[in-house]
């Protein structure tokens, strides 16, 4: 028999929902919220869920399963004077620059504040005030509008295993905070900016520099080049009014054009050139793996080309077969930094696709920056804020200067071309500039979760036809779970090939892996749930839209007419008689030194 509840005199059939709060919604009815997150745990604190029952009880909706037969009202006088009292407890406490903050028109205390029609605050703002703290180089946390939901708090500890942030102090004195009072900047914070991305207000929102990014367009001496990661194109349509995964890149080249870049290119290049070096170095690793095995062992050198072995031990003595790790992702670059600084050898010596694409562009603009004398700013526009920490590397500054001179989010995109007056919904799509004007399908799909593995095994497979392609496809690496296996055959081997995002699961496969319950040839990590898609960069959205993000990407890449790596005539070129001829180890690989803070 069917079970069901009553809801506001409505009949909600109901099965596998795990509170009363998603039946509800599945009727159509949305009650207001300020802590729940759907991907994180219950926490329950806000208490704006709460809805009545035929006993006149309230209940929270959030942490109380359904049961059948149960009725229920989520709107009642009493309910209304409920949640109007939490608002305005909650503003009384807040700071109200409304009009000039970041999160106008888009924070979920100003929406609810609107709905319920909470127009008069009747008691003083009694908390002491908090400095801003801006150390971070992606992230920016304001404590005067924090309204202690907890959902940074969850996010860092349950999904991304960080726990640079926790409460502290209770009562009226409770706060969000990185331990002993310490900047953010003095954490073990990755700088993936999933806090920021999942906090409703913004008491944590992240650093911005497109103001400075203007100042250089107006520079008649500065020739200002951009190129825009793959998975702003699924996205940037949102704030405009268009569907989640509608691709867009043509309308923001069209728009950035309008605002003053000099030129535009698609950071896809950047990601076929990553294909091209990381297939190679998967290559190599197999190559001495057989080699070691036909040996029985013998010793040989790891992928890096250093003295760390290609096995390690664990702190039972047992030996260690570790994988090779990509390195796209500067979160996960830097949490192995940090927390697991045993995998750092294992990681690729490639650059991200960032700042491979701009020490290319770097290095193609010099002679012409010295006949014209200008100079070349390099910026990237990500879906990322993690790369606003990597830009700052010292690894990516080659004489003093930065491959990628500034990196602003899609967010900093779309108020710049608001700022223009642009529509961007009515603009016409244009291509990108030449020399750098053509990318792959394989370039596409690094902005999604098993991207990066897939464009690796289309470069690596040798039967280069539509029938492997799905074969690839359908094997296992594709899907927004946080955790995939796949096993390929490769020259007659058998690979077995890991995809992860969310570096909480990051955390947990490694963990498998040093125990010797799970073996590995190749693991691609993002430190965000669902891969580039779900950057803290990008404009916010439910699960339910980050599938169609992901589906955006795939038909991309199904529309693309070159669909690997290496068929890209523009890699070709690059490789023979371009910038990278004799030059590629150079400006294409990066050896980290560990600049994260290290274990203890």
């Amino acid at each position: 028999m069917a079970k069901y509840m009553i809801i506001d005199g409505i009949r909600a059939d109901f099965d596998q929902e795990k509170n009363i709060l998603q039946v509800i919604n599945s009727v159509g009815i949305h009650v207001p919220t300020l802590c729940y997150y759907s991907d994180l745990s219950i926490y329950g604190a806000c208490r704006m869920c709460m809805v009545e029952d035929e006993r006149g009880s309230l209940i929270a909706s959030c942490s109380t399963p359904p049961k059948h037969g149960m009725v229920i009202k989520t709107n009642t006088p009493r309910l209304q004077h409920h949640r109007r009292m939490i608002l305005e407890l909650l503003l009384a406490s807040h700071c109200r620059d409304c009009t000039v903050c970041e999160k106008n028109q888009t924070c979920r205390l100003q929406e609810l504040a609107a709905r319920l029609e909470l127009t008069d605050i009747r008691f003083p703002n009694t908390r002491k005030p908090q400095p801003i703290d801006d150390s971070s180089p992606s992230i920016v946390r304001d404590p005067s509008k924090c309204i202690l939901c907890g959902d940074c708090v969850r996010v860092c500890n349950e999904v991304q295993h960080v726990g640079a942030i926790d409460f502290a102090e209770r009562g009226s004195e409770a706060i969000v905070t990185p331990a002993f009072g310490k900047k953010l900047a003095e954490t073990d914070c990755v700088n993936c900016g999933q806090c920021a991305a999942v906090c409703p207000t913004a008491a944590i929102r992240i650093q911005t520099c497109h103001n400075t990014v203007w100042r250089e367009l107006y520079n008649p001496k500065k020739r200002v080049v951009a190129q825009i990661a793959p998975a702003v194109r699924v996205a940037i349509g949102e704030a405009f009014g268009m569907k989640p995964g509608e691709d867009s890149i043509g309308r923001v080249f069209t728009a950035m054009r309008m605002m003053g870049f000099d030129d535009v290119f698609d950071t896809c290049l950047g990601a076929d050139l990553t294909i091209m070096e990381e297939a190679q170095e998967l290559a190599e690793k197999l190559e001495r793996d057989a080699a070691a095995e036909a040996s029985d062992g013998s010793n040989v050198e790891n992928h890096c080309g250093g003295a760390a072995p290609e096995e390690a031990e664990n702190a039972s003595g047992r030996k260690i077969s570790f994988p090779l790790f990509t390195s796209c992702c500067p979160a996960w670059v830097r949490y192995a930094e940090n927390l697991h600084p045993e995998v750092l050898p294992y990681i690729s010596t490639c650059k991200s696709p960032m700042e491979m694409f701009g020490a290319v562009i770097k290095e193609y603009y010099k002679e012409q920056d010295e006949k014209e004398d200008r100079q070349t700013v390099s910026v990237a526009v990500m879906p990322c804020v993690a790369k606003k920490m990597e830009a700052g590397r010292e690894e990516f500054i080659r004489n003093g200067v930065p491959d990628v001179d500034y990196v602003i989010t899609t967010k900093e995109l779309i108020r710049m071309i608001r700022e223009s007056g642009i529509r961007f919904d009515e603009i016409d799509p244009e291509a990108p500039d030449m020399p750098f004007s053509i990318s792959s399908g394989a370039g596409v799909i690094f902005g999604v979760t098993g991207g990066v593995t897939e464009a690796a095994l289309r470069r690596l497979v040798k039967e280069k036809n539509t029938q492997t392609l799905r074969d690839i496809k359908f094997s296992g690496i594709r899907g927004m779970e946080g955790v995939k296996a796949a096993e390929m055959e490769l020259d007659g081997r058998t690979v077995r090939i890991g995809v992860v995002s969310g570096l909480g699961n990051a955390d947990n496969l490694i963990e498998k892996i040093k125990s010797g319950e799970e073996h590995f040839d190749f693991v691609e990590v993002m430190a965000c749930p669902y891969g580039c898609i779900s950057g803290a960069g990008q404009p916010f959205c439910h699960k339910v839209d980050k599938k169609e993000r992901l589906k955006g990407m795939y038909k991309s890449d199904n529309a693309a007419p070159i669909k690997r790596s290496e068929e890209n005539p523009v890699v070709y070129n690059l490789y023979h008689g371009g910038v990278l001829d004799g030059r590629a180890h150079e400006l294409l690989h990066v050896h980290y030194k560990g600049a994260g803070k290290p274990q203890e």
